[in-house]
């Protein structure tokens, strides 16, 4: 069967088809990413590198940028950075965690541009079709071994993620007195 009419069953025997499940996550990722790039653009450029919350601006939104990226690979080994990451270092998802004292990396990177997350965003927006195109929905296995869910509810997961710290950085707007950050409820090519 092709992947239009490839069906997915529950346990009552309902049948829902995957070519639907993969418009809808499409369109919930790129509207997650429209709404993350509104934040990105709005921010002011002493919030985005402001230091006094625990993590900056930069830090967050670039963070939920490589977890959206990592995340929605088929397996953590199919996972090829973007060409602009920094990877020698301890978190290269931006968030700095606990430091290693044993290790001679930095933390994290030095902050990335507001115009670099943009690049970085436009780069994850341009691939979503193909690869959520790619992914088995049916696997009961994430292809992440710290994920013990089947991968559509990964990708459920990855999305609420990706909302989750764009809404964090809208609420930074809003208590910085920037307002703007207009919803978007889907996002459909055409």
């Amino acid at each position: 069967m092709s992947d239009g009419t490839r069906v997915l069953a529950d346990e009552t025997d309902g049948v829902v088809h995957v070519g639907l499940i993969r418009s809808v996550l499409k369109s919930q990722y790129h509207a997650g990413l429209a709404m993350l790039r509104q934040t990105i653009e709005l921010c002011p450029e002493e919030l985005w590198f402001d230091a006094a919350p625990r993590n900056s601006f930069w830090q967050v939104a670039y963070h939920a940028l490589f977890f959206t990226h990592l995340y929605l690979m088929p397996r953590e080994e199919d996972f090829v950075p973007w060409e602009g990451h920094v990877g020698e270092v301890q978190n290269p998802d931006g968030i700095a965690g606990p430091p290693d004292p044993d290790s001679p990396l930095p933390v994290t990177a030095p902050p990335y541009s507001r115009a670099q997350a943009l690049a970085y965003l436009q780069h994850l927006d341009g691939m979503i079709d193909d690869v959520v195109d790619s992914l088995d929905l049916a696997s009961a296995d994430s292809g992440f071994y710290w994920y013990k869910v089947p991968k559509l509810e990964h990708q459920l997961i990855n999305v609420r993620h990706l909302n989750h710290h764009m809404a964090q950085l809208a609420d930074r707007l809003t208590a910085a007195g920037v307002e703007g950050v207009r919803w978007v409820g889907a996002r459909r090519p055409g």
